[in-house]
């Protein structure tokens, strides 16, 4: 057996501190950011017979997916919880959680017992790898865990005398709105999602189908706050006529019909919040943009200007709405970095189409606080760029990300290339160049996790410097 220990300090109080693991969300937001980790159940309690269940693929055959079942065996709030393994890749794994609190301040001391597969074969190999398999894993892991837990409890304290609100999220699946629904949920808010497909048995779901108009006002009345983030994924398939109308149709319709039905409603909600995308503002070479400049040209433009514009009928109805004009999402479980991490780590990453185009990035947890901010703030209203204060340029960016992933990163995709391999697509995504800043959230006091965009690799991915954790 070995035994591994990692303590973090919150500020906060210890029943809001296990107030916030009990949460069925809490699941999702311990999971590391670089994990592609798919969730079958999560019982919304800690209490002895409880469960939590999910699937990842098997380490070095990310072909097999492996279930690893956790059930809780002691329930103590707000001072201790336990869980055990039973079903999973160790032999087997016991994991206590212990809070204990001094002043303002929260201890969390997580205790691990555990047996690696196939015994002391198995630690030989372990210790032959330098703790690859299992220890550094181990290690990782819990450094993440510890600055989540950080930086939630952080958030949520900071509107904490505002009463939970009773939240409806379309778009709710994806990259984005997965870990949005999580973190609020982890708040205390009451969280809902609008799917298209069968409604699971028992979970928090409205069906909807914008495709056919079918959406009851009487299944969305009583919501304090709607937020929309569908959409068909701008960069998953090259651009074909038809592939951009889906692209646009799927936010437009779509926005609307939530938009008309809202404003039909009795019992209107006090915010709708929309996503959008900084493509508003199009090819603008080295020119500092803010919320204050007009749209852009081109398609991408043309359709941010429709989508946002599909909302007018929440706005005329006196409903507080706000427009989240995103950058390049950095998570490295999908969105751009998802796509750059493989030719990257082989060592064939580099500037593309010369790498002086500005990238205007932000990191996903700043993706996700910012959006709560507007949720939040009651005086929040328009458009937001919701972009780290310092956007850097392509080659900058591919010689930070070689730095991190230990690779180098000099080589060249030129611009005929780019052309050639992803067409239309590939020029605006990665060709464009977009010098945006967050002027409003700044005004409005939003303090970002991450200003610097190495930091925010090192914290999306897991490989830490000594002085960063």
């Amino acid at each position: 057996m070995y035994k591994y220990a990692h303590e973090t300090t919150v500020e906060a109080d210890i029943e809001s501190t296990f107030a916030w693991f009990e949460h069925e969300g809490s699941f999702r937001r311990l999971m590391p950011p670089w994990e592609v980790a798919e969730e079958v159940r999560a019982d919304d309690s800690l209490e002895v017979g409880s469960q939590r269940v999910f699937r990842f693929p098997a380490p070095g055959a990310p072909f097999l997916k492996m279930t690893w079942v956790a059930e809780h065996t002691a329930y103590n709030p707000p001072h201790h919880f336990a869980d055990t393994m039973v079903k999973g890749p160790f032999w087997s794994w016991d994991h206590t959680h212990d809070l204990t609190q001094s002043n303002e301040f929260t201890t969390v001391l997580d205790e691990v017992t555990y047996q690696v597969p196939f015994g002391p074969l198995g630690n030989l190999a372990d210790t032959i790898l330098g703790g690859r398999l299992v220890k550094k894993r181990i290690k990782r892991m819990f450094n993440a865990r510890e600055l989540r837990l950080q930086r939630d409890l952080e958030q949520h304290a900071k509107f904490s005398d505002i009463s939970r609100k009773r939240i409806l999220v379309a778009g709710s699946s994806g990259m984005i709105g997965t870990q949005l629904v999580a973190f609020l949920d982890t708040g205390g808010h009451e969280v809902w999602r609008l799917v298209r497909r069968d409604i699971k048995v028992g979970a928090n779901e409205i069906h909807w189908d914008p495709v056919n108009g079918d959406l009851q006002p009487s299944d969305i009345e009583g919501f304090d706050i709607v937020i929309h983030l569908g959409g068909e994924g701008i960069g998953d398939k090259r651009w074909s006529t038809k592939r951009k109308q889906a692209i646009r149709d799927s936010r437009v319709i779509s926005t609307r019909l939530l938009a008309e039905t809202i404003a039909s409603l009795e019992n209107k909600p006090e915010a709708f919040v929309l996503a959008s995308a900084i493509g508003w503002y199009g090819d603008r070479g080295d020119q500092e943009l803010d919320e204050s400049n007009s749209s852009g040209d081109g398609y991408l433009p043309d359709v941010c200007v429709e989508w946002e514009a599909a909302a007018a009928p929440v706005e005329a109805a006196g409903i507080r709405t706000c427009f989240l004009r995103s950058g390049i999402v950095l998570a490295a479980t999908g969105g751009a970095l998802g796509k750059m991490l493989f030719p990257f780590k082989l060592g064939a990453g580099g500037p593309m189409g010369g790498g002086k185009q500005w990238m205007s990035w932000i990191s996903l947890e700043d993706e996700i606080y910012a959006t709560h901010h507007l949720i939040m703030n009651s005086t929040s209203s328009g458009a937001y760029n919701l972009t780290s204060p310092n956007p850097v340029r392509q080659r900058w960016f591919a010689r930070v990300l070689g730095k991190v992933l230990r690779r180098p990163a000099f080589a060249p995709l030129p611009k005929f290339v780019v052309k050639i391999l992803f067409g239309e697509m590939g020029e605006r995504l990665t060709l464009d160049s977009q010098r945006v800043f967050p002027s409003r959230l700044i005004e409005e006091g939003y303090d970002f996790i991450h200003y610097d965009v190495e930091l925010a690799l090192r914290d999306s991915l897991g490989i830490w410097r000594k002085k960063d954790v």
